[in-house]
């Protein structure tokens, strides 16, 4: 087993029962205890999990543990970044659906600001493609919209699909626009993300669009993450927030694309 497909199937584990001792993923996976510690400490100074004795915990993004609500219940790493400035979200959400004219094909990517874009399409003469469940609850009611959602495995905490029949799918449609999201914008450009297993998915976004959007608030600059899905040369129109260094604006205008304040 290559040791990307040991991560993934780590944090699977851990998606589904919140922790995993090192000695139950040696055994699920066929690999000594010593390789298990070696993947855990990978994931952790990557900001996917935390390290605890004998074993690991899942991070929601921004690196926290997912935390307990009154009743006991584990709170799910999206439903906690959902609530996080939800404002700004709400109008990235807004000025990114007026991007979108009718007739046209969209894929909407993972995150917890794309379903908020897809709040405002309902009704419209539209294609929307996407990995995002969160997407789909948006759209599902709604004649208008065609919704085309990509197969994969489920990642429940947040609310994705991913994996290889997600990058299968992803290779075989062309779509208008890709509206993607992100974790962090670095100084130099480099637009990141902190999921190993969501990052591939948004660069086949990228790849499968004539052109990309990229959403993001002023608390995404520089944000958290190490894993570049594109940069900010690369993207056509930036959707941002006030507040949004002025440097990174001028890396996008000078390369030739657009910048939009929600």
């Amino acid at each position: 087993m290559q040791t990307q497909e040991r991560h993934d199937r780590i944090l699977e584990r851990l998606d589904a029962d919140r922790f995993a001792s090192v000695n139950d993923l040696a055994l699920a996976m066929g690999v000594s205890a010593s390789t298990v510690r070696r993947d855990l400490h990978e994931l952790d100074a990557r900001g996917e999990l935390r390290r605890t004795h004998g074993g690991a915990v899942l991070l929601a993004r921004g690196g926290q543990e997912a935390t307990r609500t009154s009743e006991g219940s584990v709170e799910a790493p999206w439903a906690s970044t959902a609530a996080t400035d939800a404002d700004e979200k709400a109008a990235l959400g807004r000025a990114a659906a007026a991007l979108v004219p009718d007739g046209a094909v969209v894929a909407l990517d993972i995150g917890t600001t794309t379903p908020l874009l897809a709040r405002h399409l309902v009704g419209r003469p539209v294609t929307v493609i996407t990995a995002n469940l969160a997407v789909l609850d948006e759209l599902r009611g709604d004649d208008a919209v065609e919704v085309v959602l990509l197969g994969g495995q489920v990642r429940r905490n947040f609310q994705t699909l991913v994996g290889p029949l997600t990058l299968q799918a992803l290779a075989s449609i062309s779509c208008d626009l890709a509206f993607l999201s992100c974790t962090g914008v670095r100084p130099d450009g480099r637009v990141v993300d902190d999921m190993s297993v969501e990052a591939p998915t948004k660069e086949a976004l990228v790849a499968a669009a004539q052109q990309t959007v990229l959403l993001t608030s002023r608390a995404k600059f520089p944000g958290t993450g190490s894993l570049q899905t594109t940069s900010l040369e690369a993207v056509d129109v930036l959707v941002t927030t006030d507040g949004a260094p002025q440097s990174a604006l001028d890396r996008v205008t000078a390369a030739g694309g657009r910048v939009v304040l929600a």
